[in-house]
């Protein structure tokens, strides 16, 4: 990440299945709740599983042209509303052709998709409602610009689970080439069937709730989300310090046994942000609940990090959000500096005897002096790592 002038991260929005907003996220992310992960019966082709839902009531779309009218959007917009007051700040400030929106997103409009095939099944032809438009890829970054009445910069990355995390990559490149002064970055993602047997279909799903890191690990639950921050040179309390990234590309879905991109994409990170290991504080991991990505990135985090920082996976309170998880997950790392504590790493307690021990995240858990710098770490299929570290700003 090429980063010539500080960048910060001037307010988040979010909404996932702990809450709506940023304030009912936080209270149940610190609280270890997991209310959000609810068993569906309609998703998978044969049988039951457990998910992340959004429960909240969101924003309606009636208004907006047919190709704009998915969940994956209503999730987005209820993020954007939360940082909508500072993106006005910024217009005042900033022409509107001087803002970017570079998001990550898997899933799109696919279960509107999927809605229109069974439909068609049925009838024979697709429903007046549908737009093949609303699963391309690129919609939820055209939405939002023509919401936001922005004339700048618009791309989505599609990068599976690391997706969310590059835009921060992105961004932070585009604002110091000058091509950009704001950017609103993030990613959303939405349940859908497809996503969903297609994991059970590599056998990557839990039979439960996911058991991050436990001997009795046995796969992830997907999960919702959008997740949302406005990046600029203004300061502010929290830091973008820098963004590793790397491609090992081992295998089309299994990571690196060593976790050889991993490694690269943390000490690339380190570098880029000129910090030893022991200045960081906490690291969210990408802590998937799934045997050979556990164990790989307990022996990157232990190689990389000798000194044993505080460790979590968020993943059983939301879920794996895909798309949207790198900017879940560093929003999480952004409210734990705002309101210096950490996120539980929820589990059963259960050591897997095979993996290094890392220092994970209980009730009580405090460290020396000020929480101050948090890294983030996400994996994707094909061995598409990002690392994400922010920190708290100096006076």
């Amino acid at each position: 990440m090429y980063n010539a002038t500080p960048l910060y991260i001037n307010g988040i929005g979010l909404c996932n299945p702990l809450g709506g907003n940023a304030d009912e996220v936080a209270a149940n992310l610190f609280a270890g709740t997991q209310s959000g992960m609810l068993l569906r019966e309609d998703l998978l082709h044969e049988g039951k599983i457990f998910v992340g839902q959004v429960t909240v009531g969101l924003p309606e779309l009636s208004s907006f042209p047919k190709h704009f009218q998915s969940r994956n959007n209503q999730l987005l917009l209820q993020a954007y509303k939360q940082i909508e007051p500072l993106v006005n700040e910024f217009k005042l400030q900033f022409a509107s052709t001087r803002f970017g929106i570079i998001l990550g997103t898997s899933t799109s409009g696919i279960a509107q998709g999927e809605e229109a095939m069974s439909y068609r099944l049925e009838a024979e032809s697709f429903p007046d409602s549908y737009d093949y438009r609303i699963q391309e890829l690129s919609n939820p970054a055209e939405f939002l610009s023509e919401y936001a009445e922005l004339d700048g910069y618009v791309s989505v990355i599609s990068t599976a689970c690391s997706s969310s995390a590059k835009t921060f990559i992105t961004a932070a490149e585009m604002i110091s080439a000058g091509v950009i002064d704001v950017a609103i970055v993030g990613g959303v993602d939405s349940l859908c069937g497809m996503t969903v047997n297609g994991f059970s279909a590599l056998e990557s799903t839990s039979d439960g709730i996911c058991n991050p890191s436990s001997v009795n690990r046995d796969g992830i639950n997907i999960g919702e989300a959008a997740a949302l921050a406005v990046l600029s040179r203004q300061r502010s309390d929290i830091r973008l310090c820098s963004g590793g990234e790397s491609s090992d590309a081992h295998h089309m879905s299994a990571p690196h046994p060593d976790g050889a991109g991993a490694k690269v994409a943390m000490q690339h990170a380190l570098t880029q942000a000129q910090l030893s290991p022991q200045d960081i504080n906490y690291i969210n991991l990408h802590g998937t609940a799934t045997p050979k990505n556990d164990e790989m990135e307990a022996i990157a985090v232990s190689s990389v990090f000798p000194d044993n920082p505080y460790v979590s996976s968020t993943k059983g309170s939301v879920g794996h959000t895909l798309g949207a998880a790198g900017a879940t997950e560093i929003a999480f790392c952004y409210l734990a500096l705002q309101q210096q504590k950490m996120p539980l790493h929820i589990w059963d307690g259960e050591k897997d005897s095979a993996m290094p021990e890392l220092n994970w995240v209980k009730a009580g858990s405090q460290i020396d002096g000020s929480l101050k710098y948090c890294l983030s770490n996400s994996f994707a299929f094909g061995g598409n790592n990002v690392s994400l570290i922010i920190g708290l700003e100096h006076e």
